[in-house]
C-alpha cells in the first residue's frame, strides 16, 4: 500500500487525520477516535522513509534532513489545487525513525450555517477593523471556522486579504477580494519579517495562522489598531482565558500598554470544541465573547475574572456562554447529557440549563 491509497483512504473514512509510524499498523481519526487499519501490515523504517521522501521535493527533504521535522501542505486528488482537498502536514522523526501526522482539510471551504455556528459569526465577517480571535484545543475546526468567516468577506467585498500561515491550509476560490497567502520558509522567512511588511502591502484584512510568541501578538495588535482587520487562533478553553494568556505572554512592564491595545481593539473571541454527536460525527460546543465596553473595561482594568459573568449577563449583545451552547445541543437531542457535563467549564450551571 502506498501514500496516495492511505490519503484516499482517509478521505473516503471522513477522518479528520492519518498517522503512519514504522512498526504500527496506520491509524486514522474519525470523530475524534483514532481507528487502526488492522487489515494492513506495519511499514519498516524503510518503507516509511521511501514513502514519505516519494511526497517532498528536494529543498523540503533537505528541511527534514537538517531540522528533523518539516511542516507543509499539499493539494490531493488531481488539478492544480487537489480537487480532492488538501492534507497539512507534518513529518518527524521518533525514536530515531521517520514518523507522519496528516490532517485532511476538505476542498470546499463550509459556510458558517454549513458548520453549525451561531449566527454572531457573520457579524464578524462585516467588521471593518479589530481584533478576532478564535480559540480552542488543537483538531477542534479552528482553521476551519476562520475560513468560514475569511471566505464569506472574500465572497461580499472588494478587500485585500492577506494571509500569513504555517503552512496554508485552505485555499479561497475567486471571490471579490483579492487574497495573497504567505506561507513560512517559502513565501517568507519569519513572522517577524512578514508581520512586519503586512502594512507596506495595503490589506484590508489579515490572518495570521497562529499566535506563537508576544511579539506576533504585539504584531497583531499594531495592525488591528492601525484600522485593519485582524484574525488569529490560540490554544486556550475560554474567552477569559483566552484575554489572560497573551496578557500574561508579556513582561509585567508591558502589560497596561498590552491591555489597553486588547481593551481598544478585541472584537471578539470564538472558543470551541467539536463534540461527538449521539447519531455520529460531531457537532461545535461555542463560547462567544464580543467586544462591548463591558468587556473593553474588565481588560482595560485587569478585572478578568469578571468576563465569565459578562458572558452570562449578556446575551442580548451576541455573547453566548458554552453551557448555553452545549444545554442547547443536549435539549435538540444531539448529544448526550453525559458528554455535555465533560465538556462543560461549569457542570451546575449546565445541570441548571437543562434541569
Amino acid at each position: 500500500m502506498g501514500i496516495q491509497e492511505l490519503l484516499d483512504l482517509t478521505i473516503k473514512n471522513n477522518a479528520s487525520d492519518l498517522h503512519l509510524m514504522p512498526g504500527i499498523v496506520p491509524a486514522m481519526r474519525v470523530d475524534g477516535v483514532l481507528r487502526y487499519l488492522t487489515n494492513y501490515k506495519p511499514f519498516t523504517p524503510a518503507e516509511m522513509e521511501t514513502m514519505l521522501y516519494s511526497i517532498l521535493k528536494p529543498e523540503q527533504k533537505e528541511l527534514l534532513i537538517n531540522n528533523k521535522e518539516i511542516d507543509f501542505s499539499f493539494g490531493f486528488g488531481g488539478g492544480v489545487y487537489g480537487n480532492l482537498g488538501r492534507f497539512r502536514t507534518n513529518i518527524y522523526y521518533q525514536r530515531g525513525v521517520m514518523s507522519a501526522a496528516f490532517r485532511y482539510l476538505q476542498p470546499k471551504i463550509r459556510t458558517v450555517e454549513e458548520l453549525k455556528l451561531p449566527k454572531i459569526c457573520h457579524q464578524f465577517a462585516n467588521l471593518k477593523q479589530g481584533f478576532v480571535l478564535v480559540t480552542g484545543p488543537t483538531g477542534h475546526g479552528k482553521s476551519t471556522t476562520l475560513a468560514a468567516i475569511i471566505n464569506e468577506i472574500n465572497l461580499d467585498k472588494a478587500f485585500h486579504i492577506l494571509t500569513i500561515e504555517d503552512p496554508i491550509e485552505y485555499l479561497y476560490p475567486p471571490g471579490k477580494s483579492i487574497i495573497s497567502q504567505r506561507e513560512m520558509d517559502i513565501d517568507t522567512h519569519s513572522w517577524n519579517l512578514a508581520l512586519r511588511s503586512a502594512l507596506r502591502e495595503d490589506p484590508d484584512v489579515v490572518l495570521i495562522g497562529e499566535m506563537r510568541d508576544p511579539e506576533t501578538v504585539s504584531s497583531a495588535l499594531t495592525i488591528a489598531e492601525t484600522g485593519h482587520l485582524v484574525f488569529s487562533t490560540l490554544h486556550t478553553n475560554s474567552a477569559a482565558q483566552t484575554i489572560d494568556r497573551i496578557i500574561d505572554s508579556f513582561p509585567a512592564s508591558q502589560q497596561a500598554q498590552v491591555k489597553t491595545q486588547l481593551a481598544a481593539t478585541l472584537k471578539g473571541v470564538i472558543s470551541q470544541r467539536l463534540i461527538p454527536k449521539i447519531d455520529g460525527g460531531r457537532v461545535p460546543g461555542v463560547e462567544i465573547l464580543t467586544g462591548t465596553p463591558a468587556i473593553a473595561s474588565n481588560i482595560r482594568d485587569g478585572k478578568t475574572h469578571l468576563i465569565d459573568s459578562v458572558i452570562q449577563t449578556s446575551q442580548d449583545a451576541g455573547m453566548i456562554p458554552l453551557e448555553s451552547s452545549l444545554a442547547s445541543l443536549v435539549l435538540s437531542g444531539q448529544i448526550s447529557l453525559e458528554t455535555a457535563k465533560s465538556y462543560a467549564l461549569r457542570p451546575e450551571e449546565l445541570m441548571r440549563m437543562v434541569g
